[in-house]
């Protein structure tokens, strides 16, 4: 019979030897040195073979049937059990005297590839071995493929994602442009609602949300004419109509795609204009009903807009600002630009997730620009 040919893989493949008579662990380590295998482990103890396996996992066991203790069966439930984890191919090639049926349908069934009968002609042992090792460095192949476009799929998708957030976030930026803002007000705002997200909670994933989805809540302005988003006064009852449709054009831009993140954004531009006792628009929604993400976004906006210097106004100091919000609890907001108000005309409401908990101070990112206040008529 001619020799077996190994391949330079096969050569280096990792190869445990377990058999409780130290003279068949001796024979078989000297075959396989001789064959030209490099990385050949031996022991006696097959619940030491179990722990060799889960340290790093063999490309070949050469097991023994009849052991004390933990027989073969039981030793190679226990390797099928550390491989389901990975590839689910345990390379075990099984060495019996044993030649009755049931002995290797029972090795079959706990997982053996393979039989070889002792005492054993090298020939065939290697022939086998050489069978289990194709398919075994098969199977590695075919799982670093597999790793390598989970990898890739992955990275992709975290591309994309990242892409996504970017376009999101220039939206966000475009609307505050949109209303003579600087972009500096959303940026603060959209990490204080994050913030009152964590004091709440709420698991970091959706802390992460919020932060990302809120800049795009007044996304609908882009598409109120400049002769009402401008306008300096007042609005009459027809333009604040007009002006109050922002909320449903901002839904409607953000809708249409199921991610998390345009969900929750399209969520939060529909609802951030809605009131705890239920006046507010564009449904009249009221309490609970209204979503926890605009909740918390209508009040990070609002209490940046109280803290932060405006044409009409200085920046309120944080306890005031605060105060504010919790003495007025019918009511989430008013934004109304008419010069040398009174604090209390300002009707805010402070949602329970601010109640007893203190946040960041607005303004601090820098002077902040002129903001065009959406004006309720009078």
């Amino acid at each position: 019979m001619a020799p077996v040919e190994w391949t330079g893989e096969m050569t280096e493949a990792n190869i445990l030897v377990v058999d409780d008579e130290p003279a068949n662990v001796f024979v078989l380590q000297k075959f396989l040195k001789r064959e030209g295998f490099r990385n050949v482990k031996t022991t006696t103890d097959p619940a030491e073979a179990v722990a060799l396996y889960r340290q790093e996992r063999q490309d070949l066991v050469l097991l023994d049937m009849r052991m004390p203790h933990l027989d073969g069966v039981q030793t190679l439930g226990l390797l099928g059990e550390i491989e389901a984890g990975f590839s689910g191919y345990t390379p075990v090639l099984v060495m019996t005297a044993e030649k009755d049926p049931q002995t290797r349908r029972d090795a079959l069934k706990a997982g053996a590839r393979d039989f070889v009968t002792k005492p054993f002609d090298p020939d065939e042992l290697f022939t086998r071995i050489r069978n289990i090792l194709e398919v075994r460095l098969l199977h590695r192949s075919l799982q670093s493929e597999r790793d390598s476009l989970e990898a890739t799929v992955l990275r992709r998708t975290a591309e994309i994602a990242a892409t996504q957030l970017e376009v999101v976030r220039r939206l966000g930026r475009a609307a505050e442009y949109r209303d003579n803002e600087t972009g500096l007000h959303t940026i603060r705002m959209s990490k204080m609602a994050a913030a009152i997200s964590r004091r709440k909670g709420l698991p970091e994933a959706v802390c992460d949300l919020i932060l990302n989805a809120s800049p795009m809540h007044d996304i609908g302005k882009i598409g109120i004419p400049d002769a009402i988003l401008l306008k300096q006064g007042k609005l009459d009852a027809g333009e604040w109509t007009f002006m109050k449709t922002h909320a449903i054009i901002g839904a409607e831009i953000l809708s249409g795609h199921d991610s998390d993140l345009m969900t929750t954004a399209s969520l939060i531009a529909r609802e951030h204009h809605e009131k705890w006792d239920g006046s507010g628009y564009p449904m009249g929604l009221a309490g609970p009903g209204i979503s926890l993400a605009a909740r918390i976004t209508a009040t990070a906006d609002v209490f940046d807009a109280l803290t932060s210097v405006r044409p009409y106004k200085k920046a309120w100091p944080v306890q005031e600002a605060l105060q504010e919000m919790n003495q007025m609890p019918g009511h989430r907001r008013a934004r109304h630009r008419q010069r040398h108000r009174s604090p209390r005309q300002h009707h805010l409401r402070q949602p329970e997730v601010l109640r007893n908990q203190r946040l960041p101070p607005g303004g601090t990112a820098g002077p902040e620009p002129s903001h065009h206040q959406v004006r309720a008529p009078s």
